[in-house]
């Protein structure tokens, strides 16, 4: 055990292990600076979330090129130096910002399905489950990567490739979850799978760009209604998806279920 000396300095007491380190230095002292040390990690993490849910939303309605480290530091009443500390450059902020909306996008889309069998059911609620992300503006300017790829489509450097990459993963996860759906015989065997994943795709960002830009909520269902036919005509038992979608019900029951798990 310790005390302490009257002059502030830690004191070993004998009878036990001698409570030093390789640099000399006292218990009580290497666990304060490891607090200190956690304290600030955890900080910093913190701030750095706080940024980032800034930037996306900033990104998904002005653009990538809309972020800058002075503008978010006055916006969000933080030091300039300590946003440079975390991000360096405004384009790793755009870097950073790109991982952080891949992250909330698989978080909304992708792996709410992963637990579902193979099948033209999984599919289809993938395909629900994007319409509901761009529908319900988890990012306040529609689908973040619609967004920041018509930005940034003709550039090249490490943000067109980080976008790119990210919507390459897309498509491929789509193919990919049709492709076992087809193996697992959910679809006929002669299926068309890129043309598939092509159309379904296609039709999803055609709604997400008609609602943001005429604020028209029926996109969604339009969208849903083809996407579900489309499904439907592929598969080898149709009664496996629904007959028909009431999109803005769905949106509102998952919604409300949301609620109830938080």
């Amino acid at each position: 055990m310790s005390g302490t000396r009257g002059d502030g300095r830690t004191q070993v007491r004998t009878g036990s292990h001698t409570g030093r380190g390789t640099d000399g230095r006292g218990t009580d002292a290497r666990s304060t600076d490891a607090r200190s040390t956690d304290g600030r990690v955890e900080r910093g993490n913190q701030t750095r979330r706080l940024v980032l849910d800034r930037t996306m939303d900033i990104a998904s309605v002005e653009g990538l090129e809309g972020l800058s480290l002075g503008r978010i530091a006055t916006e969000l009443k933080l030091s300039k130096s300590g946003v440079f500390a975390l991000f360096g450059s405004k384009e790793e902020l755009q870097l950073a910002t790109v991982r952080a909306a891949a992250d909330v996008y698989a978080t909304h889309v992708v792996r709410p399905t992963r637990e579902l069998p193979p099948g033209a059911g999984r599919v289809w609620a993938l395909c629900r489950n994007w319409l509901t992300y761009s529908s319900t503006r988890v990012f306040a300017g529609g689908c973040f990567f619609y967004a920041v790829a018509a930005e940034f489509d003709a550039r090249s450097g490490p943000v067109h490739d980080a976008i790119a990459t990210s919507l390459d993963d897309w498509v491929s996860y789509v193919e990919r979850t049709i492709e076992k759906a087809r193996l697992a015989g959910g679809f006929e065997a002669e299926l068309d799978v890129p043309q598939l994943a092509f159309e379904i795709i296609a039709l999803m960002e055609a709604a997400n760009a008609k609602s943001v830009l005429h604020d028209d909520e029926v996109a969604y269902e339009r969208a849903a209604r083809g996407i579900l036919n489309r499904l439907r005509a592929a598969a080898t038992d149709p009664a496996t998806l629904p007959r028909s979608v009431d999109f803005g019900r769905d949106v509102r029951a998952s919604g409300a279920k949301a609620s109830e798990d938080s």
